[in-house]
């Protein structure tokens, strides 16, 4: 094969392994939109949050350390002891549950059937609460996150693909990251669990009758506010996986809360409904972004990644404002 061939397939899978990571964020979004109908602005510090609890207790950070220390003037900053990744896993899910069962307590409960605006206002909120909260709770300095993922490149991949080069050509073999290969698989699963619960079982079938209409779903039985706390702490547990995978391949920082902005172009294009058109319009955006900055970067001087992705959602609105997979707008007058 020609080394130009070898090139554009290595960007494609690079792409689709991005588009893969994209597609973890925007998952959080379209099951509490699906849900409940709200637009989640707080799902990439969800993100962020999830990605420092679970280095806080990997590594024995005390909570609040710095208050704690201004406070009362002591130097604590540690307890003196790790956790295995699974049980600091679990513990931060257990945190994230909670965190779900006090928003709708705290929050939730007293906004039932009103406008799409202020739940989304509501969100905002929530995302600046915790941006401060997990400041002052973990701290501000960047984390590095390892719970045995393995990471970098596959030396047989490499060695595989040299070979499938012209004989003579420079080509030294395909670069795909191990962790993107993981987070793959892992979002592979996760959707297949996700689209099972929604379709399959009672408490799924529930979670689209509050989205439908929150008096009626009500009126047959199904209890708002415990729907509400399964469908966060179901986002919850999808942040947690989002920002494992990121905080693995690029450090548990606050920069992290920003790749909700990526995942609002792959909800434009797969739909805001639509589990699988998450993960399609993940993959659309990856692929499109890396081509874009290997054949047209050149061209406009580079940098096409920064904004590709939404000139690509900005045309979907024009032509199928409702996505791929989303359904149709209808309005009867």
């Amino acid at each position: 094969m020609s080394p130009g061939f070898l090139y554009f397939l290595e960007t494609v899978l690079n792409g689709l392994m991005t588009g893969v990571m994209y597609s973890l964020v925007a998952l959080g979004f379209v099951l509490i939109f699906k849900a409940s109908g709200i637009f989640n602005f707080s799902q990439g510090v969800m993100a962020l949050f999830a990605a420092l609890t679970l280095v806080g207790l990997q590594t024995g950070q005390v909570p609040f350390a710095h208050l704690i220390n201004a406070i009362f003037g002591t130097d604590i900053h540690h307890f003196g002891w790790t956790l295995p990744a699974f049980v600091a896993i679990v513990g931060t899910l257990a945190v994230m549950v909670a965190f779900a069962y006090l928003f709708e307590k705290l929050v939730l409960k007293h906004l039932v059937n009103q406008e799409p605006i202020i739940l989304f206002m509501a969100t905002i909120g929530l995302a600046y609460f915790l941006e401060g909260f997990g400041d002052l709770m973990w701290g501000a300095d960047i984390k590095t996150l390892d719970i045995g993922i393995p990471s970098g490149g596959s030396f047989w991949l490499e060695d595989v693909t040299r070979e499938w080069a012209t004989e003579g050509s420079d080509y030294f073999g395909m670069y795909i990251d191990k962790l993107d290969v993981v987070a793959a698989l892992v979002a592979v699963v996760l959707v297949t669990v996700l689209m099972l619960f929604s379709q399959y079982t009672a408490t799924g079938r529930a979670l689209r009758a509050v989205a439908d209409d929150h008096q009626a779903a009500m009126s047959v039985g199904i209890s708002l506010r415990n729907i509400w706390v399964i469908v966060w702490s179901i986002a919850g547990f999808v942040a947690l996986v989002a920002g494992i995978m990121w905080g693995a391949k690029s450090g548990v920082q606050f920069s992290l809360s920003l790749i909700a902005l990526k995942a609002l172009p792959v909800l434009i294009l797969g739909g805001f409904t639509s589990i699988p058109g998450a993960i399609v319009g993940g993959l659309i955006i990856g692929v499109g972004e890396k081509l874009a900055e290997l054949y047209i970067g050149p061209l406009v001087g580079g940098a096409i990644e920064n904004w590709f992705a939404y000139v690509v959602a900005l045309g979907f609105l024009l032509i199928r404002p409702q996505g791929l997979f989303g359904e149709k707008i209808i309005e009867r007058v």
